[in-house]
C-alpha cells in the first residue's frame, strides 16, 4: 500500500492545527472541482472563500479539509484540520515537507523562461530519480506552498518556479524551499509598471539566493546586464559557488552556437565547463538553447548525471502557451482536406500564456526561422504570420514599448501581424502598410476573423499577456481543423550526442 503523503497527526504537528477526526490523505488540492479522492482539501480565501466549497469537496471524496472555522453545510464529525490561518497552515506543510525528505532542490525564478527551465529540469531529472515539480505555473504565493505540500516521501529530485509582480515576494518563497540550487534566467522589464526601474527588478530576483541551503548554488546569465548586480548580491547573503551561463567567454557553460532543424527542435553547441558538447532540445528557439545550458548547470549543482539529463532534452517539448506547436489538419471549409496526410495545414506556435518586450522578441525570433509552405492554399506561398496581444504591466511608457516591437529584426520576416487590444495598437500603426494586418479590440473579435486570416502552408505565432487572453486566438485556430501537436525527438534520432 502507499504510504500516505499526510496524516492528521503529521498535519496537525505541522501547522499547530486541530484534525476532528484522524484521517490520511494522498494529496492536497485547493479546487473542489478538480479534487480526488483522498486529497486534503485546502479551503484558502481567493478570489473566492474557499469554506464556501467544503462540503461538496468532502461530498466528491476528499479525505478531510484544512479550514479556519467550520463551514455551514458541513456534517457533525466531518474530518477537518482547523487552523488559525489556512494560509499559513499550507505554508507550515510545505515546510514541513521540505523537511522531512531528502530531495535535491532547484529553484528557478526570473522574468523570462521560468516554467520552461523548470519543465526542462523535469525532462532531466525523470530518468535518474523520483522527480517533483508543480503541473503548472504555480509559483506566488499560494503555488509554491502547494508545491511543496504535495511532494512526495520519497522523493529524489525537486523543482520549484517561483515568481513575483512586486518587491517582497520572492523572500518568503525560497525560504520554505530551501534550494540547493537557485537559477535566475534573466532579468528583463517584465511587471516594471510595478517596479521604479529594472534594477529594482533585479534586486528583487535577487531574493532568491537568500534561501538557498548552505552550500549551495547560484546560477546566472553572464549576458544578462545585472549579471554582476545579481552575483554581488549572492555573494553578500553568503553564496560561495557561482555558475555562469551565456555566450560571453569565461562561462561555465557557453553557448556556441543554436540551429533550428526542419523537424521544429534545436541543436545546440555549447562548452561545459571547457568541454564540447553536442545535443538537441525538441523545441526550436536559441533562446530555449540558452535556458537549457542552465538546466545542466543544475542537474551538475546537485550531482545528478549530465550526460542522461542532455539526451532527455531531445524528448523536451515547450508547454502550452509557451512555445506549444500544433499541426492544424484543415476541413475543406477553410483551405485544406481533414486528411492528416494531405497538406492543408497550419502550424500553430501556442505563445499565448504571458509577454514582455524580452519574451515577444524571442517568439518572434522562432517565427521568423519558421518555414512555411507554398503552393498548397488559397494564395501561392505560405506566409510567416503573428497575431499579437497587448504586453501588460509596463507602465507609463507602454505605448513606446509596444511601438517598439515592429523595429525588431525578426519582424523583418514576418510577412503579416495582426494585433489585439488598446496597448497594441501603438504596433499596428508603427508597423509598414505591407505587414500590417486588422486590429481588433479583443482576443474573441480577432478569432471570429481567423478563418479569412489564415491560410494552409502558413505559419501562425500568437502571443499575448495572459490577460489578453490570446488563448481564445489559440482556441480558434484549432477550430479550423485538427490539431495535432508537435513532439520532440526520441534519443534515436538524435545523432552525435557527446557531452
Amino acid at each position: 500500500m502507499t504510504d500516505p503523503l499526510w496524516t492528521s497527526k503529521e498535519a496537525e504537528a505541522a501547522t499547530g492545527g486541530r484534525a476532528t477526526r484522524p484521517w490520511k490523505a494522498t494529496g492536497v488540492s485547493i479546487d473542489s472541482r478538480s479534487i480526488a479522492k483522498g486529497d486534503l482539501f485546502v479551503a484558502l480565501a481567493d478570489v473566492r472563500d474557499g469554506h464556501d466549497f467544503v462540503a461538496a469537496a468532502l461530498e466528491a471524496g476528499a479525505a478531510a479539509a484544512m479550514v479556519s472555522r467550520i463551514p455551514e453545510g458541513v456534517p457533525e464529525g466531518a474530518p477537518l484540520l482547523v487552523v488559525d490561518d489556512v494560509l499559513e497552515g499550507l505554508r507550515g506543510l510545505a515546510a514541513a515537507a521540505r523537511a522531512r525528505g531528502f530531495a535535491k532542490v532547484v529553484a528557478v525564478t526570473g522574468s523570462v523562461g521560468k516554467t520552461g527551465v523548470k519543465e526542462m529540469l523535469r525532462a532531466c531529472f525523470a530518468a535518474q530519480g523520483a522527480v517533483h515539480a508543480a503541473e503548472k505555473s504555480f509559483n506566488n504565493h499560494w503555488g509554491v506552498p502547494l508545491t511543496l505540500a504535495r511532494m512526495p516521501r520519497h522523493t529524489d529530485f525537486a523543482v520549484i518556479e517561483i515568481g513575483m509582480n512586486h518587491p517582497g515576494e520572492i523572500r518568503p518563497l525560497v525560504a520554505l524551499a530551501r534550494p540547493h540550487a537557485a537559477i535566475v534566467t534573466t532579468v528583463a522589464p517584465a511587471h516594471i509598471g510595478n517596479f521604479r526601474d529594472e534594477t529594482e527588478i533585479a534586486f528583487a530576483k535577487a531574493e532568491i539566493f537568500e534561501g538557498i541551503a548552505p552550500g549551495g548554488v547560484a546560477i546566472l546569465n553572464r549576458d544578462n546586464d545585472h549579471y554582476e548586480r545579481l552575483a554581488r548580491r549572492a555573494r553578500r547573503v553568503g553564496v560561495r559557488r557561482i555558475l555562469r551561463f551565456g555566450a560571453a567567454p569565461r562561462c561555465n557553460a557557453r553557448l556556441i552556437g543554436a540551429s533550428i532543424g526542419p523537424r521544429g527542435n534545436t541543436t545546440v553547441e555549447a562548452r561545459l565547463n571547457g568541454k564540447k558538447v553536442h545535443y538537441k532540445l525538441g523545441a526550436p528557439g536559441r533562446h530555449l538553447a540558452m535556458n537549457s545550458l542552465s538546466a545542466l548547470l543544475a542537474v551538475q549543482a546537485v550531482g545528478a548525471d549530465v550526460a542522461l539529463a542532455a539526451l532527455a532534452l531531445s524528448s523536451w517539448t515547450a508547454p502550452d502557451g509557451r512555445g506549444a506547436r500544433w499541426m492544424v489538419h484543415l476541413r475543406p471549409a477553410h483551405g485544406g482536406p481533414s486528411d492528416p496526410e494531405a497538406d492543408g495545414t497550419v502550424e500553430l506556435i501556442d505563445e499565448s500564456y504571458n509577454a514582455n518586450p524580452v519574451s515577444m522578441e524571442a517568439a518572434l525570433e522562432v517565427l521568423a526561422a519558421a518555414r512555411p509552405v507554398d503552393g498548397v492554399g488559397r494564395k501561392r506561398r505560405g506566409r510567416r504570420v503573428a497575431i499579437l496581444g497587448d504586453m501588460l504591466e509596463l507602465g507609463p511608457e507602454e505605448a513606446a514599448i509596444h511601438a517598439a516591437l515592429a523595429a525588431l529584426p525578426a519582424m523583418a520576416e514576418v510577412d503579416e501581424i495582426h494585433c489585439v487590444g488598446p496597448r497594441m495598437k501603438a504596433l499596428h500603426k508603427a508597423l509598414p502598410a505591407g505587414r500590417r494586418g486588422k486590429w481588433r479590440k479583443t482576443s474573441e473579435e480577432m478569432a471570429a476573423e481567423l478563418h479569412r486570416l489564415l491560410d494552409a502552408g502558413d505559419v501562425v505565432m500568437v502571443k499575448g499577456s495572459l490577460g489578453a487572453r490570446m488563448a481564445r486566438v489559440i482556441e480558434g485556430v484549432k477550430r479550423l481543423g485538427d490539431p495535432v501537436p508537435v513532439g520532440g525527438e526520441t534519443g534515436e534520432d538524435m545523432g552525435e550526442e557527446a557531452i
